[in-house]
């Protein structure tokens, strides 16, 4: 051991277990080694390894937003690469190591112009790191739009989307679609050629139809419980789909507002914890300091979340992930239970390599937090950045 970065005296959430009093040993963006206090102790280290001790602080894989369209006054509806390097920036105040920037459904040109912004991004960024893209549309339910503009949903149209793919040279991750739209199944047999995940959401399915999504792999639920059909006694719809089958799994939202927390709680009882993603689906005005905030083009006002001024229709999130996970210790779920949905759960369902957990050969991608959360450190790449104090 000759160089690198030690943390000890911490206790470690995995991913897969709980460790007390042990140490993390990162070696070349890499974690290297973990190992109990006692093993930290009879190692002899070289000068140039930076010795941290965490004083009983817990160390967690880095939080992963695979649902985000923008924080601090940034967004990818800017359509400028500045915008999502400033999103990368501002991330690690608030856990996040890695996130995948979301796009919102609109016309070709606008669309391509923003997939564009994140292509020329990636590579470039000087603080979380930035997975690929995630489209939200434009393959949606006009009938289930919520926040999306009017005009955004498309039918499904496979020229459209070889021409997004294009611009976005292969970084597409995941992609919300309605499974019910006609022609679906060959768009979806098209994505498993690409590699690309894709997602119902905004959608109007019956579920009969997200069964039929099902067996063309869309297999994963944007933001559940919002913008699409709900269980109903004679039709599970999608919402039900979620719930009847162990196979899905789903993005949620934990602001308290977007679903009630009892929800969230029952959710856990009945999925797996590796069928289930913490996203935020924050808005470029999270964190922002304005006088008139805006989302999507479109003014939007605070009040415990954002709401579309125009019509008073929830927009988006104001949370970060570390609220997020506090909100779940809040409500009655375990901390492993909370930082499992906002790290490994999105690393394996996402097929992020190499993030996730803390363990030997994994990215030294890492959050550091007191017990109530007040003091807040990253490490990307063996980089270390404080969080908003």
């Amino acid at each position: 051991m000759d160089s690198g970065i030690c943390l000890h005296n911490a206790t470690i959430l995995t991913g897969f277990s709980v460790m007390e009093n042990c140490a993390v040993y990162i070696k070349n963006n890499k974690i290297a080694d973990v190992f109990s206090e006692n093993r930290f102790q009879e190692k002899q280290f070289s000068r140039k390894v930076q010795i941290i001790n965490v004083n009983g602080s817990y160390i967690a894989p880095g939080l992963i937003d695979t649902h985000i369209h923008g924080i601090g006054g940034f967004g990818t509806d800017d359509g400028q690469t500045d915008s999502i390097l400033k999103m990368s920036e501002i991330l690690p105040r608030y856990g996040v190591t890695s996130f995948i920037p979301t796009i919102y459904a609109a016309k070709p040109d606008e669309m391509i112009k923003n997939i564009k912004a994140i292509v020329k991004a990636m590579g470039k960024e000087k603080g979380a790191h930035i997975l690929g893209m995630h489209l939200e549309g434009p393959f949606i339910s006009p009938e289930r739009l919520g926040a999306q503009n009017k005009n955004a949903a498309s039918p499904v149209d496979i020229k459209l989307m070889e021409k997004l793919y294009a611009a976005s040279k292969g970084h597409i991750i995941n992609m919300t679609v309605a499974p019910e739209l006609p022609s679906m199944r060959g768009l979806a047999l098209w994505c498993i050629a690409k590699g690309i995940i894709l997602q119902a959401g905004h959608t109007n399915a019956t579920y009969a139809q997200m069964l039929e999504g099902m067996q063309t792999r869309i297999m994963h639920t944007t933001h559940l419980f919002n913008a699409m059909s709900c269980m109903h006694h004679r039709d599970p719809g999608a919402v039900g789909a979620v719930f009847i089958h162990p196979e899905m799994s789903c993005e949620f939202i934990a602001d308290g507002i977007h679903i009630d927390p009892n929800l969230i709680k029952l959710l856990f009882q009945f999925k797996p914890l590796d069928k289930l993603v913490m996203v935020t689906d924050s808005l470029k005005p999270t964190k922002q300091k304005a006088t008139k905030l805006y989302a999507n083009n479109e003014e939007v006002y605070f009040d415990k979340c954002f709401y579309r001024k125009s019509d008073n229709v929830i927009a988006g999130s104001a949370m970060t992930m570390i609220e997020s996970v506090k909100n779940l210790v809040d409500w009655g779920l375990s901390l492993e239970e909370a930082i499992h949905v906002s790290a490994p759960s999105p690393a394996e369902i996402l097929k992020i390599p190499n993030k996730g957990y803390v363990a030997p050969g994994f990215d030294a991608d890492l959050i550091i937090f007191n017990e109530d959360f007040s003091n807040i450190n990253t490490i990307i790449n063996g980089k270390l950045y404080e969080g908003e104090k």
